[in-house]
């Protein structure tokens, strides 16, 4: 299956869109050995940079695109299709596609990777005036 911006903005639930990019991984499992080199020169090319950008203005800097999930660490720009070594190699443009990719945090990025879903955002709560008086 591939994953699409469009078919994720579909959904509007935050476990939605989770469920929808999990991947279902295995934490120490390998993903590119000792050619991990090779995906780190691509995350730090001026054409990853130029796309990264792209897609956190676009997604307002939101975890998964959903507005009030503001990410306030580090934005993590994630490939909604794993990449593989022959992708790097062959600098395919699916990886620079905007239509495959979404922003994450860091926690979000784990738990999408390897199904750690106590490392998500707990729900937004909707505040209503005199909720935090102790004695109602």
């Amino acid at each position: 299956m591939i994953r699409t911006y469009r078919e994720l903005r579909k959904i509007k639930t935050f476990k939605g869109r989770y469920d929808y990019l999990r991947l279902r991984g295995v934490v120490g499992e390998s993903t590119f050995g000792r050619d991990r080199y090779l995906n780190q020169v691509l995350y730090h090319s001026a054409a990853w940079q130029s796309v990264r950008d792209q897609v956190i203005i676009r997604d307002d800097g939101c975890d998964l695109g959903i507005p009030g999930y503001d990410i306030v660490n580090q934005i993590v720009v994630h490939h909604m299709n794993p990449i593989t070594m022959e992708m790097i190699e062959h600098q395919d443009p699916m990886m620079f596609d905007p239509a495959y990719l979404i922003c994450t945090s860091h926690n979000t990025h784990m738990a999408i990777h390897y199904g750690d879903e106590s490392l998500l955002p707990k729900p937004l709560v909707v505040r209503r005036p005199g909720d935090t008086v102790p004695w109602r």
